[in-house]
C-alpha cells in the first residue's frame, strides 16, 4: 500500500566527528548526530521531509537520481531549483517516488555551499514490490573520501591565484561502512573508536556477517566528493545486478571501478567453509590526483566475518585496476531507441583564466549560478520562458517529448563522473578519442541498439566522448554537472531547460518559496538576473573568462619601438663596417662641447652650493 516516508531533519554541525580516527572535525550532521540517517522506503512511497538549516548558510537537499514528476523546484540544487532555505528557517521537501516508477539504490546529500562535503549525505535504498532477483539478505556499502579542513577553507585555497594549474584539494582518507536497513552497522568488537562516531564502524573497524551458502545483495554507492574507487572482496565472486536504479541481466566482475554518485548492486554468494574471514577492499583512484601525500593511506579494508575467531585472509594488493564498461550491462526492462530530434554538443576543459584563477569552460565558458533560481525563471517570464539567453549562460531549452542528444567531449586529462537531474540517460554511443579519425576509436551512433544501458551518472575518461540519448518527458529545469564537487564549484554544469511553457501549466511551486529567496536577499521572478526583459542581464555575474593572449595596442607598439631600436643599432653597426667613419676634426669639436657644458654644470652645481652655506650661515 502507498505510504508516505515522514522525515524530521535538523541539519546542524555536529562537532569532533573522526571517522577516520585520525583527527577530529567539525561535520555537518542531523539531528545532533553523523553520519546522517540511511533512509529505506517502497516505491509506493512518498518521501516528505522536514529539513531545518542550523548552519549559518543556506541549504539545499538533494534526493540523487528520483525524477520529482514535473516538480524540479524540489529538486533541491541550489540555484536551480530554489534559493536556499535560510539560516533558522525549514523547508519541506515531497518526493513522488510512488508515481515515479523507481527502485533501486541511491542517495541524498547536500546541493549547495559544498556541504556534502563536509559531511551532509547518506544513502537512500528504495524497494519495489517484486524484486528481479531472490537473496537472502543485503547491506549497503557507503564508501567515500574524507577531508579534515572545512571545505570553505580548501575552496579559498583551490579557487585561488596561488593554485593556477587548477590542482584540487586531495583527501585525506577514504571511509567505508555499513548499514542493513536503515540502520547502520556498529565497529567491531575490539575497537576503540573516537566517542562521537562511535556508533558506526570504519574501514577496519567494519565487517559484514556472512553465512555460509548464503546470497547476499550489496548495494554499493560511492557518496564523496571527489575520489572513485576500486571495490572487490577477496575469495568471492561478484555478478552486477543493478546500476544507478536500472536492473540489469547478472553481470559477472571481478572489481568494480565506481565514480563519485554512482551505485551498483551485486550479489555475492558465501563461501561454504568458516575457516577464514575475508577482506573487503576500496581503493581510491589516485590517478585522479595530482599528488599522492606520503601522509595519504588512499585504501580503505574492512571485512567479511564468517566467525569471531577466524583468521582474517587479506590478499594484498592488486597488479592491475580494471575500468568498468557500463555500456555492456543490460537493463531487464527493455527501452529502445527513438530517434533523435535535436542534439547538444558540449566539449569541456579546464584553463587558467583572466583572473588568474583555473575554471572549467565548457563550449568555451564557465557556469555561473543565475540570481533567480532557472525554475523561477521559468515559471514566471510567461511566453519568454522559451528564450534560451534568458536564463544566461549554458542553458539549453528544448521542446516536450524532445529526444535529446547531448554530446559530451572530455577535453580534460581527467575522469568526470557527469550527472543529470530528473532523468535516466541512454548511453547510445561512446568514443575512447573523440578527435581521431579512426572509426574503431571515434565510431558513428549504431541507431539499431534495442536496449541501451541507462543510468543518471555516467564516469567520462580523459579524452573520450560519450553521447547520451534522454526524452524530455519531464517539464521543469534541470542541472546537468560533473559530480566532483570541486569542479561544479569552478563551473562544469549547464542547465536543461525542459518544456518551460507546459511546466507553467502544471503543478503550482509553494509561495514560502519566493519568501525564502527575499530572505536569501536574491530575486525569485525574471530572468537569471532579475529582470523583466529576458535578454536583459545586466547585474548578472560573468566569468572569469578565457585569458586574451594575443596581440593588444600596448605590446604592439612597444614591440615597434623594440624593433625600431635593434634596427637603428644594426644599421649603425653596418655603416661602420662599410667604411663610415668620424673625421678628427669632429671628434674634437664634439669633445668641445662636452667639456664646456660640464664646466657650465659645474658652475650651476657651484652656485647652488654656494646658496645652500649662505642660508646655513643666515640660519645661526
Amino acid at each position: 500500500m502507498a505510504g508516505i516516508k515522514e522525515m524530521w531533519w535538523n541539519v546542524s554541525y555536529v562537532e569532533n566527528t573522526n571517522p577516520d580516527g585520525l583527527y577530529p572535525r567539525r561535520a555537518i550532521g542531523v539531528n545532533g548526530t553523523w553520519p546522517p540517517p540511511a533512509v529505506v522506503v517502497n516505491e509506493t512511497d512518498s518521501i516528505l521531509l522536514h529539513a531545518t538549516n542550523s548552519l549559518d548558510s543556506p541549504l539545499t537537499i538533494h534526493h540523487h537520481g528520483m525524477f520529482f514528476n514535473s516538480t524540479s523546484w524540489m529538486d533541491g540544487a541550489m540555484g536551480v531549483s530554489q534559493c536556499g532555505i535560510p539560516p533558522g528557517e525549514s523547508f519541506d521537501y515531497i518526493v513522488p517516488i510512488n508515481s515515479s516508477n523507481q527502485h533501486g539504490t541511491y542517495w541524498v546529500h547536500a546541493h549547495s555551499n559544498g556541504q556534502y562535503v563536509d559531511g551532509l549525505r547518506s544513502p537512500l535504498v528504495i524497494h519495489p514490490t517484486t524484486e528481479v532477483y531472490t537473496y537472502d539478505a543485503e547491506y549497503t556499502i557507503s564508501i567515500s573520501d574524507w577531508y579534515h579542513q572545512q571545505h570553505s577553507t580548501l575552496m579559498t585555497q583551490f579557487v585561488s591565484i596561488a593554485n593556477p594549474g587548477g590542482a584540487e584539494p586531495i583527501p585525506d582518507a577514504p571511509l567505508m561502512y555499513f548499514a542493513q536497513g536503515d540502520t547502520y552497522l556498529g565497529p567491531k568488537a575490539g575497537s576503540n573508536p573516537y566517542p562521537v562516531t562511535a556508533a558506526v564502524g570504519f574501514n577496519e573497524n567494519a565487517t559484514l556477517s556472512f553465512e555460509p551458502g548464503k546470497t547476499y545483495r550489496l548495494r554499493i554507492a560511492n557518496i564523496g566528493a571527489f575520489a572513485g574507487f576500486y571495490f572487490w572482496i577477496d575469495g568471492h565472486d561478484m555478478r552486477i545486478i543493478e546500476a544507478d536504479g536500472i536492473d540489469v541481466e547478472e553481470y559477472p566482475i571481478d572489481m568494480i571501478n565506481i565514480g563519485v554518485a554512482q551505485r551498483y548492486s551485486i550479489l555475492v554468494t558465501a563461501r561454504n567453509d568458516t575457516s577464514d574471514n575475508w577482506a573487503i577492499h576500496a581503493n581510491m583512484d589516485t590517478t585522479m590526483f595530482d599528488t599522492v601525500p606520503s601522509t595519504l593511506n588512499p585504501n580503505a579494508t574492512s571485512y567479511i566475518a564468517y566467525s569471531g575467531s577466524a583468521s582474517t585472509q587479506d590478499l594484498g594488493p592488486v597488479t592491475a585496476y580494471q575500468s568498468t564498461n557500463d555500456s555492456l550491462l543490460v537493463p531487464i526492462d527493455v527501452i529502445g531507441m527513438a530517434p533523435s530530434t535535436t542534439t547538444i554538443n558540449l566539449e569541456f576543459e579546464f584553463q587558467t583564466l583572466d583572473d588568474g584563477t583555473n575554471h572549467a569552460l565548457v563550449n568555451g565558458v564557465t557556469y555561473n549560478s543565475p540570481n533567480v533560481p532557472a525554475i523561477m525563471s521559468a515559471l514566471t517570464l510567461g511566453a519568454n520562458a522559451t528564450v534560451p539567453a534568458a536564463y544566461g549562460p549554458l542553458s539549453f531549452v528544448v521542446d516536450h517529448l524532445a529526444v535529446v542528444d547531448i554530446v559530451l567531449k572530455n577535453g580534460d586529462t581527467g575522469k568526470h563522473p557527469f550527472h543529470l537531474h530528473g532523468h535516466k540517460v541512454q548511453i547510445v554511443n561512446f568514443a575512447a578519442d573523440y578527435t581521431s579519425d579512426d572509426p574503431a576509436l571515434n565510431p558513428p551512433i549504431n541507431e539499431s541498439q534495442p536496449n541501451p544501458m541507462r543510468r543518471d551518472t555516467v564516469l567520462v575518461p580523459p579524452g573520450s566522448a560519450y553521447t547520451f540519448r534522454v526524452l524530455a518527458d519531464n517539464p521543469g529545469v534541470w542541472f546537468f554537472h560533473c559530480h566532483i564537487e570541486w569542479h561544479l564549484e569552478v563551473g562544469l554544469a549547464i542547465q536543461l531547460i525542459e518544456a518551460p511553457l507546459i511546466a507553467q501549466e502544471r503543478n503550482t511551486m509553494p509561495v514560502y518559496m519566493n519568501q525564502q529567496c527575499a530572505a536569501d536577499g536574491l530575486p525569485y521572478s525574471g530572468n537569471a538576473a532579475g529582470n523583466s526583459n529576458p535578454t536583459d542581464l545586466s547585474g548578472l555575474a560573468l566569468g572569469p573568462f578565457p585569458q586574451n593572449n594575443g596581440w593588444h595596442p600596448r605590446g604592439i607598439g612597444a614591440m615597434t619601438g623594440c624593433v625600431l631600436t635593434a634596427v637603428l643599432g644594426m644599421l649603425s653597426v653596418t655603416w661602420y663596417a662599410l667604411g663610415g667613419h668620424v673625421s678628427e676634426a669632429e671628434i674634437e669639436h664634439e669633445e668641445r662641447l662636452r667639456i664646456e657644458a660640464k664646466a657650465e654644470r659645474g658652475r650651476f652645481f657651484g652656485l647652488v652650493k654656494k646658496v645652500r652655506n649662505l642660508r646655513a650661515e643666515t640660519a645661526h
